[in-house]
């Protein structure tokens, strides 16, 4: 009880942010409370960080990554480009922006999608003169997109990370699991989207107001740098995948050489970047798993795995589906980043791994019925705020309710 009641308290304090406390500030000090209180002891806190370390820097380099980018104009020539591809076309236009998403969500993880692109979307509509229920229809499924497509590789979202270094799952060997569930998730996604918004989506939009996409470039030199930077960063992520080589030491690494290019040729002040770099996100990654560990110490993981045994005697479908499904609703209700942890330790348990590729897809998926599910949320809830759009918990949860449960059962359909 003694457990659950500080894991309570730190969430609550995470998700209010009362008078300006910040998310990573909140978490360190939950741990530092967890091991004065003897949830969990130094042995604890050591295994935590060997499990997130890897997956911490890795997001950090990813984000710094899509900084410089951001600095440079390249999502929002990519945001332009997509639009003006519509040809006019409202729904098109909403399918285009929906796929732009998925890749940015599946390069630069959901977080790098809800901190990046949501902006760059928002200022477009604006552009476009729509009216406020099309804009609310584009940025909850552009918002829905980010965390429903952030599955195919392990870089695309800060879950996959942890859990791949936890199951020691490759590179390649993730990717291709994982290539099925997240074709069917976007298909999913885009379908049932359309479907619930079809009413609020313009038929036409003048796409003559936009400005081209090649004036919103800010460094041309980069711009093409860019393209030859990201595809050699992904070979590097396939070629330490046979090195057995961290991915942080490419996505972090490789940000800083990205920095260091993009500085020399004038496109970023490296410091400036650095110094608004979500730093943040890592005492909360290490600060709230500390606090889980002391939920695992407590038996709720014993918990977990007897239910997934009970799964496993109903069949090979209802272990995965169930499985996944476990994933989501307790990322729904607690958060999935100490939800990926929590259900990671409870597979291992019962020594089946695959299962580990239901639990992400839960994770990854099931935190879009409501609105503390994933720090990506409540990024981009933050993100939209600060821009004057107040989106509240029941708009919120009437769509995420209604649409995340049949995109994640169709995924994980991808996987059984």
């Amino acid at each position: 009880m003694l457990a659950f009641a500080l894991f309570l308290i730190v969430l609550v304090l995470v998700i209010t942010q009362p008078k300006g406390l910040q998310i990573g500030t909140t978490a360190v000090i939950g741990a530092a409370a967890a091991w004065a209180l003897g949830i969990v002891n130094l042995n604890d806190i050591k295994e935590v960080i060997s499990i997130v370390w890897d997956a911490t820097l890795a997001f950090i380099g990813i984000i710094i990554l899509s900084m410089v980018l951001d600095e440079i104009g390249f999502f929002e020539w990519a945001a332009i480009k997509m639009t003006r591809l519509s040809r006019g076309s409202g729904n098109l236009m909403f399918v285009n922006i929906l796929l732009l998403g998925a890749f940015v969500a599946a390069l630069f993880a959901n977080d790098g999608a809800a901190l990046i692109l949501t902006p760059i979307l928002l200022a477009n509509m604006r552009y476009l003169n729509m009216d406020k229920r099309a804009i609310f229809a584009f940025l909850l499924a552009g918002g829905f997109i980010g965390d429903s497509a952030s599955n195919p590789l392990v870089i695309s979202n800060l879950t996959n990370i942890v859990t791949a270094d936890y199951f020691k799952i490759g590179f390649f060997e993730y990717a291709k699991a994982m290539f099925l569930p997240n074709l069917l998730s976007i298909i999913a996604s885009v379908a049932i989207l359309w479907l619930f918004f079809r009413k609020s989506i313009p038929k036409q939009i003048d796409i003559d107001s936009l400005p081209k996409a090649s004036t919103v470039i800010k460094n041309q030199t980069m711009f093409k740098l860019s393209w030859l930077f990201l595809g050699l960063l992904l070979i590097g992520y396939f070629i330490g995948d046979l090195y057995h080589i961290p991915v942080s030491v490419f996505a972090l690494g490789g940000a800083l050489i990205f920095l260091a290019i993009a500085a020399k040729y004038k496109a970023v002040k490296p410091l400036m970047t650095l110094k608004i770099a979500p730093w943040q996100v890592v005492w909360f990654s290490i600060g709230l798993y500390v606090v889980i560990y002391g939920l695992k110490n407590a038996g709720l993981t014993d918990e977990i795995a007897s239910i997934l045994l009970w799964l496993k005697a109903q069949g090979h479908s209802a272990y995965v589906i169930g499985t996944g499904f476990v994933s989501a609703i307790l990322s729904a209700i607690m958060n999935n980043m100490p939800t990926i942890m929590v259900m990671d330790i409870a597979v291992d348990k019962i020594n089946d791994s695959f299962l580990a590729y239901a639990n992400i897809l839960g994770a990854n998926l099931g935190p879009k019925m409501t609105p503390i599910g994933s720090l990506a949320t409540l990024l981009w809830l933050h993100v939209l705020e600060k821009k004057g759009v107040k989106i509240g918990w029941g708009e919120y949860m009437k769509i995420g309710l209604v649409v995340t449960p049949p995109v994640l059962f169709i995924a994980l359909l991808g996987l059984v």
